[in-house]
């Protein structure tokens, strides 16, 4: 179980965290920042699918841990308190925090689900698709984040 735990609150402890919290933020800004050639050029190389497939990867590793944690009775960081009535963090607890994390990390399989569609051009004109894709990726990375910030940080408590 402290293996599950530890591969599910993966990290990236740096300055640049600030961008990407968790490596699946950074999956997901690197393929927003790629996403932008596609749209201008209207093709998608094999380069991109190989880095979306590794994006849901990283994406699948935490939803299946986090999945058995929570089997287990885990919650998220930031909505049970550790020590002296804080969180790991220091911060107060917030036990709405785990439903959110919950909502971000389907947003983030929906999210993906729909940049594939879009990438196939399965639903609309693959050029339409394309053309909306980078805003796609921007909402995926986006939730991404939010998923990682909303397992560390309390809500407003209001």
């Amino acid at each position: 179980m402290a293996f599950l735990k530890w591969l599910h609150d993966l990290e990236i402890p740096s300055a640049y965290a600030l961008l990407a919290p968790t490596p699946l933020a950074l999956a997901c800004l690197i393929l927003f920042v790629w996403s932008i050639g596609p749209a201008i050029r209207l093709k998608v190389g094999r380069p991109m699918v190989w880095w979306l497939r590794l994006t849901w990867v990283l994406t699948l590793i935490p939803a299946v841990t986090g999945v058995i944690l929570a089997l287990g009775g885990g919650k998220v960081a930031s909505a049970v308190a550790a020590a002296k009535g804080v969180t790991k963090y220091g911060f107060a607890p917030d036990p709405k925090r785990n439903l959110e994390h919950w909502m971000y990390a389907a947003l983030v399989l929906l999210s993906l689900y729909a940049i594939e569609v879009l990438i196939q051009g399965k639903l609309i004109k693959p050029q339409a698709g394309l053309r909306i894709l980078p805003v796609a990726t921007l909402f995926l990375y986006g939730v991404a984040y939010m998923v990682g910030r909303v397992a560390v940080f309390p809500g407003s408590g209001g």
